[in-house]
Formats: structure tokens, sequence, C-alpha cells
């Protein structure tokens, strides 16, 4: 084997374009969101506290909600071409499949105590997969209970399946802290193993011999 052919045997492909690009378009989407909707939750508090507008988005509540609502359409249509690849490609089945709850409550407690193993970086383990998992179910639930805030008679039908109006602003709510919680758990893990950074820049990781 030559030089170039070795060289190039010594990479493994992680990523494709695709979850490369939603992946990122996803991340700023939700960036966003995050911090216009918790100026928007400071206009009328569910609970007693605030966030610190050093954290927020928008300047005041108008403003606010047009960064929410371009994000909204942003997460969900890229969101639409994320899900239609990863099912449609196999890419879900591949790599996100199948979830076992016990492993994935094992590779988390690993991780929190920094002995989580993951050399090969083309294959997601139990506590990553029940992340990406939880994520595209907690995006699903923002943006449903999020049309249901937005147009509670129009779609009643949603907002009823929520308790209503009030029921729907819970909903978002907790779905949205815990999306934040998933995303920075995620970006912990990411600290954790450094090498699987550039992998969702580049889409290649050197192989470990």
């Amino acid at each position: 084997m030559g030089a170039a052919q070795q060289g190039q045997a010594d990479w493994v492909k992680i990523h494709p374009l695709v979850v490369r690009i939603t992946h990122w378009i996803n991340a700023l989407a939700v960036l966003v969101m995050v911090a216009s909707g918790w100026r928007i939750y400071n206009a009328s508090p569910l609970f007693p506290f605030r966030f610190p507008n050093e954290l927020t988005l928008g300047g005041w509540l108008a403003g606010a909600l047009q960064w929410h609502f371009a994000a909204m359409w942003l997460l969900a249509l890229n969101g639409l071409a994320y899900l239609a690849y990863g099912i449609f490609s196999g890419h879900f089945r591949r790599k996100l499949l199948p979830i076992a709850p016990r492993a994935a409550i094992r590779d988390v407690l690993e991780a929190l105590r920094g002995r989580l193993s993951h050399e090969d970086l083309s294959m997601y383990n139990a506590a990553q997969r029940a992340a990406y998992l939880a994520i595209i179910l907690c995006a699903i639930v923002l943006v449903l209970s999020g049309l249901a805030i937005w147009k509670p008679v129009q779609l009643q039908e949603i907002a009823a399946l929520m308790g209503g109006y009030e029921g729907a602003r819970v909903v978002h709510f907790i779905a949205m802290s815990l999306l934040v919680f998933i995303v920075l758990a995620h970006v912990a893990m990411a600290i954790l193993v450094p090498r699987s950074f550039p992998t969702m820049i580049t889409g290649r990781a050197r192989r470990i011999s």
C-alpha cells in the first residue's frame, strides 16, 4: 500500500455532510430560540424568577418575539430535513437504534466519573443515542407547544392536549429546560472527548490502532 493510500486508510468517515450542516443550523436555531424565549418569559413569568437580561435576546418583548419566530421556522424546516434524511437514509436506524435504557444510564454514570471510553467515534454509545433521541423529542414538543401558545384558538386541538394555553406554556417551559440540560450535557461530553468535536466539522476522524 502506498503512502497516499495508507494516509487515507488512517481516516474513517464519521458524519455525513447533511448531518453536519443540519447539526450546526439546529445549534444556532436552538441558541436563538432559548435566548429570545427567556426574554419572552421575563415579560410574563410562569414561576417566581426571571432570567438575567444579559442572557436574553431581543432587547424587549416585540424584538424577542421576532427573533423567536424566525428561529422557530428555521428549527422546524431544518429539523424536518434532518428527520427526513435520518429516516429515509437509514441514519437513525444505524446510529440511534436500538436504545437500551440500562446501558444509557450506565454510560451516563461512567461519563460523570470521567471513565467513559469512546475510542470508536463512528459508533454512538448508549448515552449519546439516548441524548440525540431526547433532543429530537424535545424539539418536536417545543414546536407543537409553541404553536399552541402562538395560535391557541386556531390550534385549540393541540392546546387542549396540553391543558389549554397555560398548560402549553408549562409544557413549553419544561421541554425547553430539558433541552438546555441535554445540550449542556452534550457540550460537556464533547469537552471530555475533545477529538469528537472536529469530526462535526470535517466529518472524519483518524483511526486509532
